[in-house]
């Protein structure tokens, strides 16, 4: 297969590149600091040129793999709004410009994988807007799934579970507060960082993830790990406010007063 993979410099990009290039497939990698193509995937230009380029190297592209991505953390009310495009112009726009460039050179059978995060299905405090750049990911995949039903090409969304990667290092984090806050920016950000122990190895998450990918059928969308596929279906029978509340109860953390 001719598979286009960005953000394949790190992670689960990487990973998934090696993977399929010893499987004997030609891997177009499109990251800013990788080995393959070094080009932005919000730079509408520059990847223009990059596709031009694989266009005259193999007569289709069989799979895009979408990994590039960068997490954030901060308040919705106070993070400045460049970090904000920032988050949604890689998140969103790039996944969106490698769609709109890779599928007129797409086979018939072709792939489309969006990596998400399950994190688009259960937003938490101080994580709205990269919550909602993966949530849009999600429902992005559901609607060009429905677009191309009257052809063969597949798309499907993958929400991985926490993983142990260089993602949480990358991510851009925002402690700026006020009264209205407190310490709670700072303290609920560091207590969902810091169960890094507890994460999923890369190489066991690559497995579960490439068994989806090389299914023949693929599903609209794939939850990783049983307990988020458990909250997935908590949330579609619990009324919204109670699973709120709970929520925030669990990822909402702050010093207790001294009395």
């Amino acid at each position: 297969m001719n598979i286009i993979i960005t953000g394949a410099s790190s992670g689960i990009g990487k990973a998934l590149k090696e993977y399929y290039e010893k499987k004997g497939n030609v891997v177009f990698d499109i990251s800013r600091s990788g080995d393959g193509y070094q080009c932005d995937i919000t730079d509408r230009k520059g990847l223009e040129t990059v596709f031009n380029d694989i266009a005259s190297k193999v007569e289709k592209i069989d799979m895009l793999i979408n990994c590039a991505g960068f997490g954030g953390s901060g308040a919705i009310e106070l993070m400045h709004i460049d970090k904000v495009q920032s988050i949604y112009d890689v998140n969103v726009i790039g996944t969106i410009n490698c769609i709109q460039l890779t599928l007129p050179l797409m086979g018939n059978r072709g792939k489309i994988i969006n990596i998400a995060s399950a994190m688009g299905l259960y937003p938490i405090p101080f994580r709205g807007f990269y919550a909602s750049a993966k949530s849009a990911i999600i429902a992005l995949s559901d609607s060009l799934r429905m677009e191309l039903s009257q052809t063969k090409i597949q798309v499907t969304a993958i929400c991985p579970s926490d993983i142990k990667t260089n993602f949480t290092q990358n991510r851009l984090k925002d402690y700026e507060t006020n009264q209205r806050y407190g310490d709670a920016v700072a303290l609920s950000t560091q207590a969902v960082d810091g169960r890094e122990e507890k994460r999923m190895s890369l190489n066991k998450a690559i497995k579960i993830m490439t068994r989806w990918i090389n299914k023949r059928h693929l599903k609209p969308l794939y939850i990783m790990t049983f307990k988020y596929k458990l909250l997935y279906f908590a949330k579609g029978i619990f009324p919204k406010s109670l699973y709120l509340k709970a929520c925030n109860k669990l990822f909402f953390k702050k010093r207790k007063k001294r009395a």
